[in-house]
C-alpha cells in the first residue's frame, strides 16, 4: 500500500516550514494568525485556514506534530482504505476543513472581541484524534511524558472532552479550548459521513472491550 502516509508527512513538513517562518519573522504571526474580530473588520477569513500551520513556540510545535504523526497515520491509512484511489486526497481535505471549523468555532464566539487571536493546529489535530478514536476506540493511549502508562482511546476521548468544555467555559488561560472541543467532535463525526459503517463498527469494539472485562 505504497504512499498511504504521504500526505500526512507533507502536512506535517509544511506546518514546520510556516511555523518556523513565523519563528523568525513575527510579520507572518501578525499577517497569518486567526483573528475573529480583524476577520469581521477587514474580510480577513483566509486566517481561518492560516493560524493553523502557526505555532506560539517550538515546543507547541512538536507536541502538535508528534500527535499528527502518530495519529495521522491511522486516519490518513483508513481513507486509503475505504478509497484506494482518493484516499491522499480526502484526507487532506479532512485536515484543511478540520482547520476551518475548530478556528469557525472560535470566530463566532469572539468575534466581537479585538483581544482574542489563537494560532496553532491544536484543532485539526484533535480533529485527526479523534477520527482514530472513532476508527480504533480501545487502541492504548499513552502520554509522551508517561510512555508507560496508557487508557483506552475511548476513555481519553471523553476526558478530553470534558476538560476542553470545562476550560472553555472558564476562559483562564491563553489556550483555545474551543477550537479544541469542536476540532475533536468534528474529526469523530467527519468519518461517519463517508462510512456510516463506522457507527455500529465502532459500538461493537466497544462492547467487545467491555466483554473482555466481564461487563
Amino acid at each position: 500500500m505504497n504512499g498511504i502516509i504521504e500526505i500526512n508527512y507533507i502536512i506535517i513538513g509544511f506546518t514546520c516550514l510556516i511555523s518556523f517562518m513565523a519563528f523568525n519573522n513575527p510579520y507572518w504571526t501578525y499577517k497569518l494568525k486567526h483573528w475573529p474580530h480583524q476577520e469581521v473588520q477587514n474580510g480577513e477569513y483566509y486566517r481561518w485556514l492560516t493560524g493553523g500551520f502557526l505555532h506560539g513556540d517550538p515546543m507547541h510545535l512538536i507536541f502538535n506534530m508528534i500527535t499528527l504523526y502518530y495519529f495521522g497515520n491511522i486516519v490518513e491509512q483508513w481513507f486509503t482504505m475505504v478509497f484506494p484511489d482518493f484516499g491522499g486526497a480526502f484526507y487532506l481535505l479532512f485536515y484543511l476543513v478540520s482547520i476551518v471549523a475548530a478556528s469557525s468555532a472560535t470566530f463566532f464566539k469572539y468575534r466581537d472581541s479585538s483581544g482574542f487571536a489563537s494560532i496553532g493546529a491544536s484543532g485539526a489535530v484533535a480533529a485527526v484524534l479523534f477520527a482514530s478514536i472513532l476508527i480504533l476506540p480501545t487502541n492504548e493511549i499513552q502520554f509522551i511524558f508517561l510512555p508507560f502508562v496508557g487508557i483506552p482511546a475511548f476513555i481519553f476521548g471523553a476526558l478530553y472532552l470534558w476538560f476542553s468544555a470545562y476550560e472553555a467555559k472558564r476562559g483562564r488561560d491563553n489556550i483555545d479550548h474551543t477550537a479544541h472541543y469542536y476540532g475533536a467532535l468534528f474529526g469523530f463525526f467527519f468519518p461517519i459521513i463517508f462510512e456510516p459503517r463506522l457507527v455500529p463498527l465502532f459500538l461493537m469494539q466497544l462492547q467487545s472491550w467491555f466483554s473482555e472485562l466481564g461487563i
